[in-house]
């Protein structure tokens, strides 16, 4: 283990062996670091905070602090972050609340840009990438492959699905299905998020499945039960369709229109 003679490590964390750590950076008691992470200059790691294998964290992050929340009393709520994510400068990443859902839950392989926060109690997928100062409050789940661009706020409570691309400086205050664009404050539906699609090789088939569950669901003037219900019968077999279909029933917020 290469650590930095000014870094202060808590007797009891458990990093190993192969875990660098920078000038400066503090790792409090219940931390555990895994295989080939590397923890740059004025890094806090603190709280029960568990680290994945490879992930990289750049100066002055803040992981695992207690939540921004009035109720919180210092329980020990956990942060939970999976394999070879990257959190740039300033990223901040708190833990959960006893009365939300215990714990923030970090996927692989995200990419933080500077400035990033995660509040208490969020949920983020894998592969999801949020540029510089995208903001989320507390209870928020983010699904698969989405792009937060940058200046992003998004509302409590608030689920985005996966491939998902949400434009710089919006506010979202409802939920976003699946494979869509919104943009915007209040953020709005701009269609599929068709570029998104294609690098991440959906095929042409599934990509028309899409479209025409979108304009069923969106654009028809139906109602969502008889939108669903044609969706459904014309693109059930595709598993995309029925993900989209399922997310648009189960919004408790609300869709972005």
């Amino acid at each position: 283990m290469s650590v930095h003679p000014s870094a202060i490590i808590h007797p009891k964390a458990q990093l190993d062996s192969t875990v660098e750590v920078g000038p400066f950076s503090v790792i409090g008691e219940h931390v555990r670091i895994g295989r080939g992470s590397r923890i740059g200059s004025h890094v806090v790691i603190d709280g029960w905070t568990e680290i994945g294998e490879e992930c990289i964290f750049y100066p002055f992050a803040s992981i695992g602090m207690g939540p921004q929340d009035l109720k919180y009393k210092g329980e020990p709520t956990f942060l939970k972050i999976g394999s070879q994510n990257t959190f740039r400068e300033y990223v901040t990443i708190n833990r959960g609340t006893k009365q939300g859902r215990g714990g923030t839950v970090i996927g692989d392989k995200n990419f933080f840009m500077a400035y990033v926060h995660v509040a208490h109690d969020c949920i983020v997928g894998n592969q999801v990438i949020m540029a510089n100062a995208a903001t989320l409050a507390g209870h928020i789940t983010i699904g698969d492959h989405a792009i937060l661009g940058g200046l992003v706020g998004v509302h409590q409570f608030v689920q985005i699905g996966a491939y998902t691309m949400v434009g710089g400086c919006s506010a979202v205050a409802q939920d976003v299905p699946p494979f869509v664009s919104v943009a915007g404050n209040r953020a709005k539906l701009y269609g599929l998020n068709l570029i998104g699609l294609k690098r991440h090789g959906f095929t042409k088939e599934r990509v028309e499945a899409l479209k025409g569950a979108y304009k069923l669901l969106f654009r028809s003037g139906l109602t969502m039960r008889e939108a669903a219900k044609q969706a459904r019968d014309r693109w059930g077999k595709f598993p995309d369709v029925e993900a989209l279909v399922f997310f648009v029933e189960n919004a408790e917020r609300g869709i972005c229109r």
